[in-house]
Order: C-alpha cells, then sequence, then structure tokens
C-alpha cells in the first residue's frame, strides 16, 4: 500500500517526462471528501475501516477501548483517546484502484461545528453517516445545510444494521423528507439487528452474505448471485419472503440514479451496512471511486481557478498545534486548487507578499506524516511554520488570489481565563495565541485592555482548550464565565464612523485573531440598540478570512 509520500512519487516518474501536462490526468485520479455525522453515528469507525480496505492499515484501531493500547487512527490527541470522540480533523491520504484518496474526518459533536465547516470547504464530496437506530439527527442537518450551500455531492451510509434499528423503509422516507433529497438506494438490508443476514447489491442483483469481524479485513465475501435464487430462501428462510418484497417495491418506486443529479446535490445514493463488523464498506469505497467527483473550480475574489492550470495555487483551511508536542510544531493544511506542487518550490502568501519555502512539507496519515515530493489539486499538504500561515491564506506562486467562502461564526458562549501560576503568563499567551489561529477556540483582546476572552460555539471547546493549555503547553488554567451573550464583526464603509463606533463603544469592543473589530454584548437588546443608532455600521454573524481587510490589501 502506498500513502501519500510514494503517491507524490509515483505520480512524480511520470510528470518528469512531460511536465505541464500530468496535470489534467493527475486530477482526474483524485477524489476528495469529508465524513459527515451527528456523533456516534460510527463515523470514525467507518474512516478506520475505509483505510483498512484500501490497505492502509492493516489493524483498525477501536473507538470503543478508550483504555486499550489501540485507538482510533484519525483520533490522535490525549483527549480524544481519553474520551474516544474526535475533537479534532483529521486529514488520510491513500491509494486505492487508480485512484488517489483524500480522507477527511471530521469532529461529530456540534461544539466543534466550526472546524468541521471549514473542512468542508476544502472537498468535493462527503459521506454521511446515518445510524440505523436514531435516523437523521440534529448535528446532520446543520452540516448537510453546509454541503448543500456549496453544492457537495453526498453519499449515505447506513449503519449499524446489526443492530436494534428502524425500519430500512421508515429510514429511507425520513431522509428524503429531512435532507430534501431523492434517495437512491445502491444496497438494501436482508433482515436488520440480530436477524441480520447481509445486503444486497440493487445493481448486481446479488446478496452479500454477513459475517462479523472487527479488526483484520478478509477476502472470503460469499455471494448469493439473483434474487429469486433458492439459496436465499434455503439459508434464510425467516427473512427471505419479508427481503424480497421490500426490494420489489423499492426498485418499483426508487428513481433511477442520475449521476448529474448527484453532482448537483439533488440525489443521494445510500448504502447499508455494518462498520465496525467491515460490511458494506467496500460498496461505499467503491461507489467514491466511481461517483465521486475530481476536484473542479474553486472562486476566488479576482476569479474562478481551474485545477488543471499550470500555476500552482492552494488555501489553508486548517491550522493545527502541537500534532507532535515535542517539537512544538505548528502545521498549515493546505489544500491544493490548481497547478503542481513540487517539494522546495517558494510560494507566496498573498495576505502579506511574503514568500515561503516549502521543503518540509508533507502529507497525513492522521498524525503520521511523510516528506512529500509532488501534489496535485485536491491533495492535502501540510507546511510547518512558526505562526507564518494563518487560516484562509492563499498561497500562489506570485498571482494576487485570494480565495472565499472559509467561514468563522460569532461565538455563542464567553469566558476569561485565569491562571494560577502568573509565571506561567508567557506560555498561557502563546498557547492561547496559537489555539486561537488554528481555529480551536476563537480569542479577542479587549480594546481597553485586561484579560483575553475566550468565544466558542460550544462548552466542550472550553474543556479542550483547558486540557492542551495543560498538556500541551504545561499551564492550569481557570476558565471563568464572562458576561457577554453574543458578538457581531463590525464593518463600515466610512472609517471615520467606524472609529467613532469603536472608541464610543470601547467597553465592548475588542478584536480578534486577525484584529478584526468586534462588538460584544451581554443582552441581545444591546445589540438591538446599536444597530438602531449606528445605521452606517453593518453588524456581521459570520466572517469569512477572504474579508473586507484582506480585499482591501489586495488591492492596495
Amino acid at each position: 500500500m502506498t500513502l501519500g509520500k510514494e503517491v507524490g512519487k509515483d505520480a512524480g516518474k511520470d510528470a518528469g517526462k512531460d511536465p505541464g501536462k500530468d496535470v489534467g490526468r493527475e486530477v482526474g485520479r483524485r477524489r476528495t471528501f469529508a465524513i459527515i455525522s451527528h456523533p456516534d453515528a460510527g463515523k470514525t469507525t467507518l474512516t478506520e475501516k475505509l483505510l483498512l480496505f484500501a490497505g492502509a492499515i492493516h489493524i483498525a484501531g477501536s473507538v470503543k477501548a478508550r483504555k486499550a493500547s489501540r485507538h482510533a487512527t484519525s483520533d490522535w490527541m490525549e483527549i480524544e483517546k481519553q474520551r474516544g470522540i474526535s475533537v479534532a480533523s483529521s486529514v488520510m491520504q491513500m491509494e486505492y484502484g487508480d485512484c488517489v484518496i483524500n480522507l477527511l474526518d471530521t469532529p461529530g459533536h456540534q461544539d466543534f461545528s466550526e472546524d468541521t465547516y471549514r473542512v468542508l470547504t476544502a472537498v468535493d464530496a462527503a459521506l454521511m453517516v446515518i445510524d440505523a437506530a436514531n435516523g437523521v439527527e440534529a448535528q446532520t442537518l446543520r452540516l448537510l445545510e453546509v454541503c448543500r450551500a456549496r453544492n457537495t455531492p453526498i453519499i449515505t451510509f447506513v449503519n449499524k444494521m446489526d443492530r436494534e434499528v428502524r425500519e430500512p423503509l421508515d429510514l429511507i422516507d425520513e431522509i428524503e423528507r429531512t435532507l430534501r433529497m431523492a434517495v437512491i438506494p445502491f444496497t438494501w438490508p436482508m433482515g436488520m439487528g440480530r436477524g441480520f443476514r447481509g445486503v444486497f447489491d440493487l445493481r448486481r442483483d446479488s446478496m452479500r452474505v454477513f459475517r462479523p469481524g472487527e479488526d483484520k479485513l478478509s477476502d472470503e465475501d460469499e455471494n448469493i448471485e439473483g434474487l429469486d435464487n433458492p439459496a436465499i430462501s434455503v439459508r434464510f428462510p425467516e427473512i427471505a419472503a419479508g427481503a424480497r418484497a421490500e426490494i420489489e417495491l423499492i426498485r418499483g418506486a426508487s428513481s433511477e440514479f442520475d449521476h448529474a443529479a448527484f453532482l448537483a446535490g439533488l440525489q443521494t445514493p445510500v448504502f447499508f451496512g455494518s462498520a465496525i463488523n467491515n460490511f458494506g464498506v467496500r460498496e461505499v469505497l467503491d461507489a467514491l471511486v466511481d461517483l465521486a467527483p475530481p476536484p473542479g473550480s474553486r472562486r476566488a475574489f479576482q476569479r474562478k481557478v481551474q485545477p488543471a492550470e499550470p500555476g500552482f495555487s492552494g488555501v489553508v483551511f486548517k491550522i493545527q498545534a502541537n500534532m507532535n508536542p515535542a517539537h512544538r510544531d505548528r502545521i498549515a493544511f493546505v489544500r491544493v486548487c490548481s497547478g503542481r506542487f513540487e517539494r522546495g518550490m517558494n510560494l507566496r502568501i498573498v495576505r502579506n507578499g511574503k514568500d515561503i519555502r516549502t521543503n518540509g512539507v508533507v502529507s497525513f496519515l492522521s498524525q503520521r506524516r511523510d516528506l512529500l515530493d509532488i501534489a496535485y489539486p485536491g491533495d492535502i499538504i501540510g507546511i510547518p511554520n512558526h505562526g507564518t500561515l494563518q487560516l484562509g491564506d492563499t498561497l500562489t506562486e506570485g498571482e494576487r488570489l485570494q480565495f472565499t467562502g472559509l467561514p468563522f461564526f460569532a461565538p455563542e458562549i464567553f469566558q476569561t481565563v485565569e491562571i494560577g501560576d502568573p509565571m506561567r503568563s508567557k506560555q498561557l499567551k502563546l498557547g492561547l495565541a496559537q489555539l486561537g489561529e488554528e481555529g480551536a477556540i476563537q480569542v479577542f483582546r479587549p480594546h481597553s485592555g485586561g484579560a483575553l476572552l475566550l468565544g466558542a460555539i460550544g462548552t466542550l471547546q472550553f474543556e479542550v482548550v483547558a486540557h492542551r493549555l495543560k498538556h500541551e503547553y504545561g499551564v492550569e488554567a481557570r476558565l471563568v464565565p464572562a458576561k457577554y451573550q453574543l458578538a457581531r464583526w463590525i464593518t463600515s464603509d466610512n472609517s471615520r464612523e467606524l472609529k467613532r463606533f469603536i472608541d464610543i463603544n470601547a467597553y465592548r469592543v475588542a478584536y480578534d485573531a486577525v484584529d478584526a473589530p468586534t462588538f460584544l454584548a451581554a443582552f441581545g437588546a444591546e445589540l438591538s440598540v446599536a444597530e438602531e443608532n449606528w445605521e452606517s455600521i453593518q453588524f456581521h454573524k459570520m466572517r469569512e478570512h477572504a474579508g473586507l481587510e484582506f480585499q482591501t490589501h489586495l488591492d492596495a
């Protein structure tokens, strides 16, 4: 099995023969997708099994064995191993068949939705995991709205069919009704719960027999050809008649699969299985290769950028500090948008015009990193740096481009930081700066001075920050609730009016990680009054990194 390093090298051999003409071919080989779900639907387990089937790992970690020596490959933080949840997005590259797959595992918990939203800007498709016992849940809907806004194609995997679950027909109806897209079953369960006997492939007219097995991959798949094959009734008399009736109903009622409608986010192919038992995973992996689109064009302020263009461009969609705590490293995750990356090439940070060297660029298998020689559009590369790169930065070979669409959402909960040992103030400041820059928490510097203010979408983010401050920066910190309940970024076409507003409301204004001014309010009425009294000021619930301040820089 080849990881990102070898994938790049293999591509580089052919590329060297005809550099500049291989980009289009390599773009066609890429599939870059994220796995999304509500917490506990089995997303991280499915990630493990996709890696297993692609040959990237040989034994899957168990997210349930929190105190065991093995943990999910995509969960690398100590707190993730302790709690058995994902709190940071992970990137994994692998090769399957003739395709290079870039798989991004995202946190399912809504408290970390900002990280997930930003990851979804870096992918070309999404794999949605649904718990067959619970159906479509709240966080799934929120993530789906982000996908729909970007017309991201979605493949659906209904998981845990070997447990006591809801009727498949009810699940299909709910998915179609709540997600507002046509559901096209590609496989159908033969039984469920303790009576789960396998899945029937509707396209191949074949039943694959269920055989439990968690950690290792077996090639001993058993298939029974044909829905009317007497062997199904002989082997599984308790489910044969009911399963046949459901399949006939589905075949008659379902629409034909339309690949163009799928790419437009109007249809979703649906697969059933049990990720913990490696069952139904191969069909999903094959569908991702066959159906998911290769990298497409991406929107910048200046123009639309095509992936096969000769010039390199990329965008920083994630920053992670301390993936290796011993080295206090910072990795900027960059989605390659166009051209061909070669290790050692000079790249320009469009935001400030500075150049950055790329001798240490890496590819990923979760926390494992390999030096990368070559990458193409759709690939995710990691650039080690010491705070030079920020979320949303565009990198080019010199062209002044700024990609759009990287979202920051106004915090809903605020806390201040109290430190037990004043001698650790420097470490606290460093830790909060780095965690703020990577997007783990939003850090605000009050205009009138005083303690830094932390803002988050959910309370679990504060718990993670306190844990990371202690274990990664050696700082024992206590987080205390602040009086504020909402925030809005403020802009104005009139710079004098903006300055006057800030001066008058100095005690309620703070600056975020990129020095964007923010209005803070303890009550909704305060915001309403400010909006009514200051018509020249715009109050924003969301800020894109490529906002007005960056456009001003580009036009300067």
